[in-house]
């Protein structure tokens, strides 16, 4: 790995507690047969799964684009935590978003409705118009059904 792409994956690091990184060290150890310290970057997705992640095609692409920068088809240990570092934080953060769609979601419909919105607005204390929350529901809602549902809520606080 050339220099620049070292500094690029040690600051892509997040911190993780030490039963975390045994928890990856583990499943990288199952596809590291011969004990050199890497793994075919095909064995990526099963890796993956071994720690509880379902990845898609295009974010395996993605990931090893990112990390693999001089296409060996392999990665090392280092690569791997770093890679599923970033994952875990992806994971707790939506873990977060959702408990914050469920204060939201008062009734559990499993929506977030304009009233639903208000009164969060109300106890908030925020001075928001009928008008403006109403525009909050319609830039979310993607289905036109004028609620938001937890992928519309994800997709909206992704972007801030």
């Amino acid at each position: 790995m050339s220099g620049g792409a070292k500094r690029k994956a040690a600051a892509m690091k997040v911190d993780l507690t030490e039963e975390q990184k045994a928890d990856i060290k583990e499943a990288f150890a199952l596809f590291d047969t011969q004990g050199s310290g890497l793994i075919d970057s095909k064995d990526l997705k099963v890796a993956m799964r071994a720690l509880g992640f379902e990845p898609r095609k295009e974010e395996i692409k993605k990931m090893l684009k990112d990390i693999d920068t001089d296409s060996s088809g392999k990665l090392s240990v280092d690569n791997f935590l770093v890679l599923m570092a970033n994952k875990m934080s992806e994971k707790d953060s939506k873990e977060e978003i959702l408990k914050a769609f469920k204060l939201f979601d008062e009734d559990e419909t499993g929506k977030i409705t304009f009233n639903n919105l208000k009164k969060v607005a109300v106890e908030l204390g925020e001075n928001l118009t009928d008008e403006e929350l109403q525009e909050m529901i319609e830039e979310a809602d993607r289905d036109g059904k004028g609620e938001v549902n937890q992928d519309d809520f994800l997709r909206i606080m992704k972007k801030t």
